[in-house]
Parts: structure tokens; C-alpha cells; sequence
């Protein structure tokens, strides 16, 4: 079904503006392409796999550098199974970390200012925790050995 539209608002009257008419289908029709452009979209994407990438976005940048820190705390064990650490690479991860949080203060949403102050609160805690436990060994270390009475 078609409908003629004038600009002067009357159907009979000679206008020198071009007429416009609008076909009532059209927005089915529009949907309809859209539709099959989106399905055509989703098909062309490579289906996500182990090898697939994160999508690049505010949780991801927090994600890569809470690993690294995590990584140099010895969180993971290197190729030959030893654990890595690295205390001054951990705090320049955790640093940038701060420094994320500082200069997005008031543009995260509520779920991401969350995720962020809790990674770095852990973190932090299991910062100092590995830090104090590696001074506690290498202080132990350094102590000469008790005399032993035998």
C-alpha cells in the first residue's frame, strides 16, 4: 500500500516540489535486511576458540596486568616448573595498576570501578605478603647457625 505525500498538504493541488511517496512495507522490508546483514556479520566471524583472543576493552587491560603481576609474585611456575619472583616487576605492575585507577576515577562504571579496587587490593595484600616472607628467608639465611652441643 502506497500513500502520496505533497507538500502543500493537499493531494489535488499542482505543485511545482516533487511528490514523495512512501511505501508502508518499507520498514518490514528494511528489518528484514537488516536482519540478513546481521546473520551474514555472525557468520563471517571466526567462532571463539582456545587459541581466540579477549575482546579489547577496560577488564582486559586490568586482566593482562594482574597477571603479570601475579606472574613475577610466583603465581606461575616458569618452564622448569620454578616459580618466578620478581618483587620490583610485581610492583610496577600493581603500580600501573594505581595509576589506571587514578586517572579513571569517576569514568568506570560501577562494576568496573569494583573489579579494579578489588585486584588491586589483593594484589597488594599478597604483595607484602610475599615480600615479608622472602625478607623472613633471606634474613634466616643470613644468620650463622646455632652452635649444636654434641
Amino acid at each position: 500500500m502506497s500513500e502520496l505525500i505533497t507538500p502543500g498538504g493537499s493531494d489535488d493541488s499542482p505543485s511545482e516540489e516533487p511528490k514523495l511517496i512512501i511505501d508502508s512495507d518499507w520498514k518490514a522490508e528494511a528489518q528484514a535486511e537488516k536482519e540478513k546483514l546481521a546473520r551474514q556479520e555472525a557468520e563471517a566471524k571466526p567462532a571463539a576458540g582456545p587459541d581466540a583472543l579477549p575482546e579489547p576493552d577496560f577488564r582486559t587491560v586490568v586482566s593482562m596486568l594482574a597477571t603479570q603481576a601475579l606472574m613475577y609474585l610466583g603465581a606461575f611456575p616458569d618452564e622448569s616448573g620454578r616459580a618466578v619472583v620478581a618483587p620490583e616487576y610485581a610492583r610496577m605492575h600493581i603500580d600501573l595498576l594505581g595509576v589506571l585507577q587514578e586517572k579513571t576515577k569517576g569514568n568506570l562504571d560501577k562494576e568496573e570501578q569494583e573489579e579494579l579496587d578489588q585486584v588491586l587490593h589483593e594484589l597488594r595484600q599478597r604483595f607484602v605478603q610475599i615480600l615479608g616472607a622472602a625478607q623472613a628467608q633471606q634474613q634466616a639465611q643470613q644468620q650463622p647457625a646455632p652452635p649444636t652441643n654434641e
